[in-house]
């Protein structure tokens, strides 16, 4: 088997006259024994024989079996490994980049930056968590959870850990969100908060509840994706924003471009937002604002012009952030949803500006209007399979998961059939038919029947 130990103190063969072993130029200087030619693992030098037989041991069947780990290149520090190794090597869109470089920059780094890989442990993890949920909502731990798991397996696949201490480790767990059952509006509510809008936002509500789009989805709408005639809406881009407030357009989420049903009152006011407001043309880059560097990047990123349904009274494209915070937030606050919790006042030269502060309330931002329209359409007993297509789910065990609680009776068939089947009392005969319905599987024959034996058992 490959590998063994030199003795650096001492040379290799023996003097002929003396038929001792001469000491070397590096006697008395650094560890003693190396361990040495194992392939595909560097050399390492220890102060004692038996620790360098048993390293060599335990080195040599890890090679074969391709586990060798090398403890040293775990000894990296995690925030080098990230800047250096990771985050470089990553090639994801600035919608999921962004996000994503916050979270470890502000909730995994400053904690956990001056921690080698290899004394990341259970320890180190429990104590981060516990600190972790004190600062972010359960739902947005796990997010960031899973971007420490994802850095720690590559890690792996480097050669640098053994194993992932956040999946090896049985007394930590990744945070765990309260399950919360997607909420969705009652008409009222949706007209109120309609209402609160200025004239030109109030579409939005509109296309929020009657074809299920996300935000950016809704805000990167082109009246050319209306096909009237056919009473259809090809949803095919999103409207997005860099880190550095860069706008651009991208495919939906996942890719999922998809094809919705309009209906025909949902048309019909569709055509009359446009007459009021046309819609404006909007050129920007596709799936990165950044400037392209090659031509492959300039073929990638090459700028569409779309007719955007939404607009601002300026003629501009949306902000979703601006639009958020000057335009949803008050609507929902005039109709009753949201309170105004204080005052923020900006000076601009002699100018004087205050602007209200509202609670923050996940649940009802933009996203609710998707909430809404998976409910009504599955309230009105549309296939699951249908409204998964149309709301660009990657299946409809997803929707399930998000709004099996809309659908029609649930838990009320089951209840009815169950108290059917106590409905009559056992009969009295011998030989009682049992109360099966008529396609189960399991339904007796008689014994006389032609072809059936009768078992013994």
């Amino acid at each position: 088997m490959a590998g063994y130990i030199e003795d650096r103190w001492l040379k290799k063969k023996a003097n002929k006259d003396t038929g001792k072993r001469e000491r070397t130029a590096l006697w008395g200087k650094g560890k003693r024994y190396r361990v040495k030619g194992i392939p595909g693992v560097r050399d390492r030098s220890f102060d004692t024989s038996e620790d360098a037989k048993q390293w060599l041991a335990n080195a040599q069947t890890d090679a074969t079996r391709g586990e060798f780990v090398d403890p040293r290149d775990g000894a990296i520090p995690l925030t080098e490994y990230v800047e250096k190794h990771w985050w470089p090597s990553r090639s994801d869109e600035p919608s999921t980049a962004a996000p994503m470089r916050s979270k470890i920059w502000n909730h995994i780094i400053p904690f956990l930056g001056e921690t080698a890989l290899r004394d990341i442990d259970a320890a180190a993890l429990r104590t981060w968590k516990a600190q972790l949920l004190t600062r972010v909502e359960a739902s947005t731990a796990q997010v960031i959870w899973i971007h420490l798991s994802t850095i720690l397996e590559a890690a792996v696949d480097d050669g640098r850990l053994v194993k992932n201490p956040c999946r090896a480790r049985r007394t930590v767990k990744a945070p765990k969100p309260a399950k919360r059952k997607a909420k969705a509006w009652a008409r009222a509510t949706v007209e109120a908060v309609r209402a609160g809008l200025q004239e030109r936002y109030r579409i939005a509500v509109d296309l929020g509840v009657g074809l299920g789009p996300r935000q950016g989805e809704a805000f990167g709408l082109g009246e050319e994706d209306f096909d009237f005639d056919a009473g259809v809406v090809h949803i095919r881009r999103q409207l997005r924003w860099d880190s550095k407030g860069r706008p651009y357009f991208c495919p939906p989420k996942g890719g999922k471009t998809r094809t919705v049903p309009v209906s025909p009152n949902l048309a019909e006011r569709v055509q009359n937002h446009l007459r009021h407001f046309p819609s404006v043309a909007c050129t920007l880059p596709w799936r990165n604002p950044e400037p392209p560097t090659t031509e492959l990047e300039a073929r990638q990123r090459k700028p569409i012009t779309v007719r955007l349904i939404l607009s601002t009274s300026q003629g501009n494209r949306i902000n979703y952030s601006r639009w958020n915070k000057q335009s949803w937030r008050p609507a929902l606050a005039a109709a009753g949803i949201l309170k105004k919790i204080g005052e923020k006042v900006r000076t601009c030269g002699s100018r004087t500006r205050r602007y209200p502060i509202y609670e923050l309330s996940r649940a009802d931002m933009f996203h609710v209007l998707r909430h809404t329209y998976a409910s009504t359409q599955l309230e009105a007993g549309e296939s699951i399979v249908s409204v998964s297509e149309w709301l660009g789910h990657a299946s409809p065990q997803t929707t399930l998961k998000h709004y099996a609680h809309f659908m029609p009776g649930a838990g009320k068939r089951g209840l009815a059939a169950m108290d059917a089947w106590f409905d009559q009392e056992p009969s009295s005969s011998q030989d009682p038919q049992p109360n099966v319905p008529e396609k189960s599987l399991g339904v007796p024959q008689a014994p006389n029947e032609p072809g059936i034996r009768r078992s013994g058992r």
